[in-house]
């Protein structure tokens, strides 16, 4: 049985497949296209993104954002600036908001204004939404093997209710974040299949669980301004100040989510990771032992719990006197030096207890992938499978919490989109709304 064939192709139904099924299907108006997604609803990714409330972007996103190949990052994102972006939303009835972080939202406050309105785009361009298609396999069939069999797709897509050719295929399949829906990291395999290298994934913007000697339990649901620093192998290579929020089972908050890639690709590699907290941001050692030196001598009969909690949170204050042996009420000009310094050095380097992240489960995005040096980064075409294009979170680039990765969604997938149609349109490849082929498609339509 010969098996349907379609212009286009798309694997994955999240932020950066509707995108890409949008841009195609408004530049390639022939065009057949079809999307298929492995879950039985489409977009629960951006549902319970943001709180449920979807942040779609940033008010400003700079290739430093992200981590990946940073000048095929910057090329990607100055396809689709923000600006753009903003209006592409409002042309699809989306109005965003400005939060005081520069976060952008619906000003619905709902995540499922947005999915409703990709969703409702994609019908109206005749894009066919196939949920419940979970895809297996991606066979390519080689362009010189396929002229002389005067067939024209290009590849062969197996599900798991049949199969499709197609003469384009977008593979958008996201990562491994979320597995529950439907991220659960297959197109990666389907990569590999095809030829291109996947480097090590790991779970990022993930909160991170310590180990129960901390004091992490009674200080859940505080937040505060922390300097986060992560040590690989006695090497800095990550220093960032935010909010930290600590939970029941260890620290999250953004500061936290935003260095966890770090801590997680290094435990990957076998490699010795250390996280350490500074308290007294901006502060070093030495500030705040002469701030304390000086505070004791001014307020001598003020007890050190109270001294000190006029820098930080007062239950932080107390966790980290009774850590470093101090008595809470003791006069802070009578505290034994010994004892003093224990709590400088733990207010201004404080060794995170880290014994692992929360995983898949619970990790916003997906560290590591195909590498962007495999892509052609002006369409987002495969430099080892002509006609094939990866968008998303498939890629390896992730970029900070805040809306950022939704960005990098919303750009990979307008390059992708509009370079199929053009490259269908330079080929006269188009199938046609009634199955002609090139020319014929073309014709037909100039006759209407």
């Amino acid at each position: 049985m010969t098996s349907p064939t379609v212009d286009l192709c798309i694997v994955g139904a999240g932020a950066a497949g509707l995108a890409a099924a949008i841009f195609s299907a408004e530049h390639g108006r022939n065009l057949t296209i079809q999307l298929l997604d492995g879950a039985k609803t489409i977009g629960a990714k951006i549902l319970v993104s943001g709180g449920g409330r979807c942040n779609v972007t940033h008010d400003v996103v700079t290739p430093e954002d992200f981590l990946g190949t940073r000048h095929l990052v910057r090329n990607v994102l100055a396809a689709f600036p923000v600006q753009e972006t903003v209006q592409w939303f409002a042309s699809l009835g989306v109005e965003l908001k400005r939060e005081e972080t520069g976060k952008l939202f619906p000003v619905t406050g709902k995540a499922r204004t947005v999915l409703d309105a990709l969703i409702a785009r994609c019908r109206a361009l005749g894009v066919i939404l196939r949920p419940g298609h979970r895809v297996s396999e991606i066979a390519y069939r080689d362009r010189s093997v396929e002229s002389t069999q005067n067939h024209p797709a290009h590849f062969l897509i197996r599900h798991q209710q049949g199969e499709i050719s197609a003469r384009r295929v977008i593979l958008a399949t996201g990562g491994r974040s979320l597995p529950r829906t439907g991220s659960d990291g297959s197109g990666y395999e389907l990569a590999r299949r095809l030829g291109h290298r996947v480097t090590p994934t790991v779970p990022a913007l993930v909160a991170l669980m310590l180990e129960d000697s901390c004091f992490h339990h009674g200080l859940s649901g505080l937040s505060h301004e922390v300097e986060v620093q992560t040590v690989i192998q006695g090497r800095s290579v990550d220093r960032r100040t935010g909010s930290l929020l600590w939970t029941h089972v260890g620290i999250s908050g953004p500061v936290v989510m935003d260095a966890s890639r770090w801590w997680c690709l290094a435990r990957e590699r076998g490699e010795a990771a250390e996280v350490y907290g500074n308290f007294l941001p901006g502060r070093t050692l030495e500030h705040a032992r002469e701030w304390l030196l000086a505070q004791s001598a001014q307020h001598p009969r003020r007890s050190l719990l109270k001294l000190l909690a006029t820098l930080i949170p007062e239950r932080l204050a107390e966790a980290l006197c009774r850590q470093a042996g101090g008595d809470l009420q003791q006069a802070s000009a009578q505290v034994p030096r010994t004892i003093r310094d224990r709590l400088l050095a733990s207010l201004t380097r404080f060794r995170f207890p880290v014994l692992r992240d929360r995983g898949w489960n619970f990790a916003e995005v997906t560290a590591g992938g195909i590498p962007l040096e495999e892509i052609n980064y002006r369409t987002m075409e495969s430099k080892l499978v002509p006609g094939l294009y990866l968008v998303g979170e498939v890629l390896d680039c992730d970029g900070r919490i805040g809306g950022f990765n939704f960005q990098w969604a919303w750009a990979t997938g307008r390059v992708a989109g509009r370079a199929v149609a053009v490259s269908l349109r330079a080929t006269g490849d188009e199938v046609g709304p009634n199955g002609e082929h090139g020319e014929q498609a073309v014709l037909r339509q100039k006759r209407r």
